[in-house]
Parts: C-alpha cells; structure tokens; sequence
C-alpha cells in the first residue's frame, strides 16, 4: 500500500518513515512538508492513503483536506496534537476516516504506540480495498420501504471506534428537534478528544448533546462517554468507571450495552457501527437475547467493517442497514 505522508516536523517524517520501513505491507511512496504539496502529489500519483498533519505552513491539514475530497476518494487520517482538538472535530465531519495523536517526544514512540499506528492505518486501507462480497445475512435497504420496529423504546445505546466520529456527526445531524429519550454513546477516543467531539455533535442538532458525567441524571439527551472511563447505566443514572480496559480500549462498548440490556429489556435499541475489532458483538448479543432491536451497519457505508461484522457473525444483529437507513430509523425511534 503506497502511502502519502505530509507533515511539516522533520522529527515526525522521520518517525513514520522508520516505522513504515519496518512494515512489508507499507510503503512511503512520498513526502510533503505543507498541505499544498500533498494536494499536488495527490493530484500526480496515486496513493493508497494519505496521513495529513494538521498544523502545516503555506497550506495547514484543514484547507488540503477539504481540496483533497474534492479531487480523490483516497482516504485520509489526520495526524494530530494536543492543540488541534477542535480542528480534528472539523476533520472528521469533513471527511477524514480517523486520526491519530503524534508522539510529543521519542520516548513516546514506543511499541504500543507504534503497533497501534499500523493496525489503524491497515484496517482503513484494507477496508478499502476489500472486495463487494456480502455477508449472507447483509442486506441492501437502501430502497427499501422503511418499517416501524414493533418495540416502544426506551433508550438507544451506540457504539463505534475507526470512522466513527464522522458518522456520528451525520447520524446526530438527522436526529428530530426534539427526542424523546436518552442516546448512550461509546465512540473509541482519547480523553483530550471527547470534550470536543460532543461540542461538535451538539453543533449538529437541536437536541442535547453532553459528555456523560458520573451519577448524572438520565433524560432524553444525547450521552458521549468521556474517553478513558467506562459507561453504564444503572438506577436512573449513568455511571462511569476506570476498570481495566476491555478489548484493548477504555471505554468499551460491551460494557454500555450489557448494563443498557440490564435495564432497558425488550425496549432497547443498539446499533454497531464502524469500527475495527470486536468491541460490542457480545454486547449486541445480551441485547438481543432479552429482546431489544439491534442494527450493524453495513459494509459499503462502514470505514472499517471489523466490529459490525463480529456481531453478525455472533448471531446478533437484526438488521444491517446503510448509514442512510440507519438514521432513517434512529429518527423514528427518538422522535
């Protein structure tokens, strides 16, 4: 996979280009130093993907982003520091599949964070190249009539890591003026990021949208989990804790949606998003099993297949649905 890599810190070319060279599956196809020589390059050769710093001379990350979409579907991950919260928010909502927080110093850069940084950059690029080939319990809804699922619900409960952010926007984005119940949402993310991100959902729509805080009262808002902590929901109230981390991630999606089955029952609604990994597929299950209504996402719409994929294949989901569908059907529910 042939990569594009712009950024203006010698320090951090040098640092994914090392990384890069140790990887047999990647290769630095080329280098820019500001936003306005990655668009050049984009436009010249091809490129599997491009990693875009965010903070550039001549041209920054934002402005090449937004030239980038308009003349290529190559995706694009943000390379981001502490500074640049708000403008990663804009990034996704403009189209960037993900981002990833630079190292501050070489010491930083060590094997998770480096074992991290390729398994990202591989779940995008494969999900990108992987074949049309469905999984027999997909289905194509796009023109499908649109049914009213026979539950009343209660609650929805979300989940989505690779991609997620910029689904969400678009999903939070449909929701009616006003909703009727609560939204619980786990998206992957560091800490430093969710502030922001809720922010910027809440930009999005006429309903509330916060980050969860612990023992806050439930109504119909939308709830982000803050990053570094797990969230339930138990007794009326959201609860947020620091227990080890479940597949590899703080918050976890499982966690969510097992306390949500808990409580909410038959009345319960939980979609899958993108994502890569395995995070949620046991949780939809619980779902499931005490009656409540789950959808996954489907392949073509999803960034990185992986968690929408591990509930179908656990027998989880009711339906998969486009991202279109999805929201057609979040509206209903809510509203």
């Amino acid at each position: 996979m042939d990569i594009l890599v712009a950024d203006d810190s010698a320090f951090m070319r040098r640092v994914i280009t090392n990384i890069l060279a140790a990887q047999k599956d990647f290769r630095l196809a080329a280098v820019a130093r500001n936003g306005k020589e990655a668009v050049s390059l984009a436009s010249e050769q091809e490129f599997s993907l491009i990693l875009l710093d965010v903070s550039m001379p001549v041209m920054d990350g934002l402005e090449a982003l937004i030239k980038l979409k308009e003349q290529t579907s190559v995706p694009v991950i943000m390379l981001s520091g502490d500074d640049d919260r708000k403008t990663i928010m804009e990034a996704l909502a403009l189209g960037a599949v993900d981002f990833i927080k630079k190292p501050t110093s070489l010491m930083k850069v060590g094997k998770k964070w480096t074992e991290n940084f390729c398994l990202r950059l591989k779940a995008v690029v494969s999900a990108e190249e992987s074949n049309e080939e469905q999984l027999p319990l997909q289905q194509d809804l796009h023109n499908l009539e649109d049914p009213q699922p026979h539950n009343k619900f209660s609650a929805v409960v979300i989940g989505a890591s690779t991609g997620g952010p910029g689904v969400l926007l678009k999903l939070i984005g449909q929701l009616p003026e006003r909703i009727q119940l609560p939204i619980f949402i786990v998206q992957h993310m560091p800490k430093e990021f969710t502030p922001s991100f809720a922010a910027r959902m809440n930009q999005e729509t006429n309903a509330d949208v916060v980050e969860a805080a612990d023992e806050e009262r439930i109504l119909p808002k939308v709830y982000l989990c803050p990053g570094n902590y797990h969230m339930t929901v138990s007794n009326g109230k959201i609860k947020l804790d620091q227990r080890p981390k479940l597949h590899g991630t703080r918050p976890a999606v499982d966690y969510l949606f097992r306390s949500a089955a808990a409580v909410y029952g038959n009345q319960l609604t939980a979609v899958i998003l993108t994502g890569m990994g395995k995070d949620g597929a046991l949780g939809m299950k619980e779902v499931k099993k005490r009656g409540g209504y789950t959808i996954a996402q489907d392949e073509k719409t999803s960034v990185v297949f992986g968690m929408p994929r591990s509930a179908i294949e656990e027998d989880a989901v009711d339906e998969v649905l486009s991202l279109e569908m999805i929201g057609r059907r979040l509206r209903r529910i809510v509203g």
